[in-house]
């Protein structure tokens, strides 16, 4: 699980900023949401089961969720890729970081261990690394980078990155290059384990838009091979009231497709394939007296593609136990599904999964569906870099205040500045 995430000089985000996923010590105007809302690790920390990011249209939100994309991808390719780097792009409105490495460091639980991994890099070289360990209440290096030098390595708690060292002492092969990661390296190396459970845990966060992708598309539709998938599928689609009853693979021959065909369903078609949906059919009298079906790629809504999209990766999550991020989270959607969303990972049911998302969904901020740690708001200063806080840190905000009316009325910041439209109309 994810306890915080923290990057800096990254896009718009000049400073370091921290997505922090403790819970605070505080209490809530719904009691219940202390309990259903948090994992308690131990007596002295807990963890909240969602995030929810509110900021006005370019300030930045989904920045926060670009950083955590590009953490993963470098750690994921650094060894094999060597333009990973390619991907950081530092704060350009200020000389002070235009020469300096980008941040980023994700502090997260592994069973009863917590491990703080971290890099600094630009877009040409890796220019530190590190990773710690803390097994108990004492936090202890594993390894710490600059360059291309191990200059600390634990000899007792890491000794697969002695081995590994040992291996190469006498070999011309570096172990790394200016351009890939120690840790992403020792994956690659069958006896080192913890770097491999290390890797597969940041690994196996997933990161989604809720506008869709075609990549997101094929993965629901490949789900429907598995039947437990399916099921949970179909039962999301049913409770989301979208009509559906069925959803079928079928194999296709024509190839002769209208203009007016999208590229979903084109994409299905070139494979030989395509997902059909049913809805009942009923006579004259409303009797129910078969089923019809439909291209679901072609005539389903917008809003009832994403729910098929994303719910294989919400299953995954709950299955399995996973992060799951999702930027725009309520394009598309109806307020009332993505509330119900947030409270299916909110709900006491959820014993380790998390959810963090961006959003404009208002409705969403209420004292009776989230704790005041659970929103973060994402505003630009005047020089162009954004910053990242949370609702718990404004003096003041009482834990019945009315959180979207406070939003809306500008309380808490975070929020466009807008002229006047009307002026739009004269074109003299």
């Amino acid at each position: 699980m994810i306890e915080e995430f923290s990057f800096g000089n990254f896009w718009s985000f000049k400073d370091i900023q921290t997505l922090n996923m403790t819970a605070a010590k505080i209490k809530s105007k719904n009691v219940s949401l202390d309990t259903n809302n948090v994992f308690p690790l131990n007596k002295e920390l807990s963890l909240i089961k969602s995030k929810a990011i509110y900021g006005a249209n370019a300030s930045g939100k989904s920045n926060v969720v670009k950083a955590l994309v590009t953490f993963i991808r470098i750690i994921r390719d650094s060894a094999k890729e060597e333009k990973a780097l390619s991907l950081i792009d530092s704060f350009q409105l200020s000389t002070e970081t235009t020469s300096q490495p980008t941040f980023f460091q994700l502090i997260f639980r592994v069973g009863k261990t917590r491990y703080r991994y971290g890099f600094e890099a630009d877009d040409k070289s890796i220019k530190s690394e590190w990773l710690f360990s803390t097994p108990s209440k004492r936090e202890q290096p594993l390894f710490i980078r600059e360059k291309n030098e191990i200059v600390e390595i634990n000899q007792t708690h890491f000794e697969e990155g002695v081995l590994y060292q040992k291996l190469l002492e006498n070999s011309k092969d570096q172990i790394f290059t200016d351009t890939s990661l120690f840790l992403t390296h020792l994956n690659s190396i069958g006896f080192a384990k913890l770097s491999k459970q290390i890797f597969k845990t940041i690994s196996s966060i997933s990161i989604v838009s809720g506008l869709g992708h075609q990549g997101m598309y094929s993965i629901a539709g490949e789900s429907l091979s598995d039947a437990i998938k399916k099921k949970f599928i179909l039962d999301f689609l049913k409770k989301a009231d979208v009509g559906i009853e069925d959803l079928e693979t079928v194999e296709i021959t024509n190839e002769n497709l209208p203009d007016s065909v999208e590229e979903e369903v084109k994409q299905e078609l070139k494979k030989g394939k395509i997902i059909v949906s049913s809805r009942t059919q009923f006579d004259s009298n409303l009797k129910a007296v078969g089923k019809s079906e439909f291209s679901f790629g072609n005539q389903e809504s917008e809003g009832t593609k994403k729910m098929f999209e994303l719910s294989p990766f919400i299953y995954r999550s709950l299955k399995e136990g996973l992060p799951l991020v999702i930027d725009e989270f309520d394009s598309r959607f109806h307020p009332l599904l993505t509330k119900k969303i947030v409270e299916l990972y909110n709900s006491s049911e959820n014993k380790k999964s998390q959810l963090i998302f961006t959003t404009h969904d208002t409705n969403l901020l209420s004292p009776e569906l989230l704790r005041r740690d659970q929103i973060d708001f994402v505003e630009k200063d005047k020089f162009g870099a954004s910053h990242l806080y949370t609702l718990v840190e404004i003096k003041g905000v009482r834990n019945d205040a009315s959180f979207e009316k406070d939003y809306i009325q500008g309380k808490y910041g975070a929020i466009p500045f807008l002229g006047d439209f009307t002026n739009l109309i004269s074109f003299e």
